[in-house]
């Protein structure tokens, strides 16, 4: 019996020796080093664009800890995917968007860009990959005038619109241009899915709003047949005010003036109670685009001229986070201090964070 126990004693020591020699090794964990583009329009007082800002001008702070940022102040070429949704609702309104194929080549993109179109209903139809030649983009809008279905998968749409985008050279400034409504009807994709995509390949979403009031006059009547939605989950009409509990449902906080930052933090999350009754707005401002609108076709033509201006005036900064290790949403501030003095009076217009 004493031998036994001695021999136990031996083995377990051994095998202390053993793990003293060769330790474990430790948990490497790996952090990937982002880079963040930040798109900047600044604009003065009168509502001017304001040019000739250099770098240093420039102060970016990142969950409040100031960035060693880049400013690229010199032109940088666009690639642009013109997402369209052209299904039974904007059959009427697709011919006024035909005819704006000229206005994104010269006003949007100019020589150095790039141009793909994709229209999509209960499918996802891609008309035109990526082309300078703009005999090819002006056949592509021919063919746009193709309505389907009743469904719209925009989310899908742009997710696809996004893909297309990520093949491009890193050194293009990546815009989805949508012409739809704000709503989503048969998507598979969820709000957090399409933010991350764009966040993850630096994608501006920019939009041109179609009303779904001028959809419901213009459409053809539907079939009659029994309604499946019932009245108290349909949108308010038009001009009716939204109740408190809307409201902050929505924008995360009271009154018109939104904070769309809590409405981020639980898309992110996954919180299945939050109601996003206009993911456009969330995309627009999430990646630092901005919603348009139009009704009539000198509407869209104005719409599609004030993108092309403000993505010719705008500046991109980028920068590396100093605080990768703050998990969550990252909120970032913009400012401009013009020779020693923070410039209040200069309204600026940028993304107001992402997710890390």
């Amino acid at each position: 019996m004493t031998a036994i126990l001695r021999s136990v004693i031996v083995a377990v020591f051994g095998l202390s020796l053993l793990a003293q020699q060769e330790p474990t090794p430790p948990v490497i964990i790996r952090v990937p080093v982002n880079i963040v583009v930040v798109p900047v329009t600044v604009k003065d007082g009168n509502g001017a664009y304001v040019n000739g800002l250099r770098p240093q001008d420039f102060r970016l702070t990142d969950n409040g800890q100031l960035q060693d940022i880049k400013v690229d102040i010199s032109y940088v070429p666009i690639s642009l995917v013109v997402a369209i949704q052209a299904n039974a609702d904007t059959e009427a309104l697709l011919p006024k968007i035909q005819k704006i194929d000229s206005m994104l080549s010269q006003l949007v993109v100019g020589e150095q860009g790039e141009i793909a179109v994709l229209i999509f209903d209960h499918r996802i139809q891609v008309l035109q990959d990526f082309t300078s030649d703009w005999d090819k983009l002006s056949q592509a809008f021919k063919k746009v005038n193709r309505p389907g279905g009743q469904s719209s998968r925009m989310n899908d749409a742009v997710r696809e619109a996004i893909r297309m985008l990520s093949q491009r050279p890193p050194n293009r400034r990546r815009v989805i241009l949508l012409i739809s409504e704000t709503r989503d009807k048969g998507s598979e994709s969820r709000a957090r899915q399409v933010m991350l995509d764009a966040q993850m390949n630096n994608v501006i979403i920019e939009s041109v709003n179609i009303s779904h009031w001028l959809t419901t006059l213009t459409r053809k009547p539907d079939v009659p047949r029994p309604d499946p939605i019932p009245p108290t989950a349909r949108p308010l009409p038009a001009g009716v005010p939204p109740t408190p509990g809307n409201v902050v449902q929505v924008t995360g906080g009271q009154g018109t003036a939104a904070n769309f930052i809590p409405v981020f933090v639980e898309i992110f999350r996954q919180i299945k109670a939050i109601f996003i009754d206009n993911p456009v707005e969330v995309y627009t401002k999430y990646t630092g685009g901005q919603e348009h609108f139009f009704n009539t076709q000198k509407g869209l033509e104005q719409a599609i001229a004030r993108i092309g201006e403000e993505l010719q005036n705008q500046y991109i900064i980028s920068y590396n986070p100093n605080n990768k290790l703050e998990s969550g949403f990252h909120q970032i501030q913009v400012e401009v201090v013009k020779d020693g003095r923070l410039r209040r009076d200069y309204t600026i217009v940028t993304r107001p964070g992402y997710w890390l």
